[in-house]
Parts: C-alpha cells; structure tokens; sequence
C-alpha cells in the first residue's frame, strides 16, 4: 500500500519526531519539547509545544488525540477533546492539555503527551434548503435510537 509522506519541520533542540508505538498503530505519540518540566494543577489547561511544524497533505486533517493511558491514569487529555491540524496550518504544533484530576501533573520534556492521527476528510459545500430529504428516524436525537 502507498501511504501519504508526512513532510516535518522540527522548530528546536529537543523535538522528537511523531512516533508510532506499534505497527499498526493509528495514532503517533507527540512528544513536548520544553525546556524544563511544566506543571499543570488540577483543573487547569496548559500549552505544551510539540517543537513541530507539519505538512498535512490537501484534503487530509490531522486530528490530536489524548493518549489513553495519560488519560486514564493520570487525568490528562486535550482540552477540546479533539485538536485539529488543517492542511494549510505551518505553525507549531501545539496540545491544549487539560488536568481533569485531582492532583498537580508534571510534564517532562520530551514526554509523550499526545497522539497525531492523519485522516482524510471530504471538502463539501454547504446549501440553504427550504425542506430535507425525509428519514426513519426523522428529528429524533440524543438516545431517541435506544440504548
């Protein structure tokens, strides 16, 4: 299979290329690129820098995902939940990082902090309707399809 090549920049000393943590892993682990640890107390979101710049391919997102095990044990995930790299972004890849527990969390540099997963997507165009196309399910939302 003929996979997409992700072009990177590395910004600074210190960052680490995404890394895949197994071979068929979706997802490839962001490292933070600090120079010295960085706390995040209970509650509150910190940017941690990736020292990444990316070129996502047209037509392609990348999505940044929590890494499950950050999330579970240490209360740790992004604060929007999904963070999304366009195409057209060479900025500095960055991690909106959320403690939801209950304890300061130290960040270490070169930590995995993050998971980069690229996807493709489908550009659409958006039109007024004055009516829909109808459907079984109709209107009916939030569990109206059972548990």
């Amino acid at each position: 299979m003929n996979f997409p090549t992700i072009r990177v920049k590395l910004l600074r000393s210190g960052a680490v290329l995404p890394q895949f943590g197994s071979a068929y892993a979706a997802g490839a682990d962001l490292s933070a690129c600090l120079d010295a640890p960085m706390i995040i107390a209970p509650g509150e979101t910190r940017m941690i820098p990736t020292g990444l710049a990316v070129e996502i391919p047209q037509y392609f997102a990348g999505l940044i995902y929590a890494r499950s095990g950050l999330a579970a044990k240490r209360g740790l995930a992004p604060a929007n939940k999904v963070g999304v790299v366009d195409a057209d972004y060479r900025g500095e890849v960055m991690v909106a990082l959320h403690n939801h527990g209950t304890a300061a969390q130290e960040i270490v540099p070169g930590e995995r902090v993050a998971q980069l997963v690229v996807t493709p997507f489908l550009p659409v165009n958006y039109q007024a309707a004055d009516e829909l196309d109808e459907t079984v399910r109709g209107a009916g939302g939030f569990g109206s399809t059972g548990a």
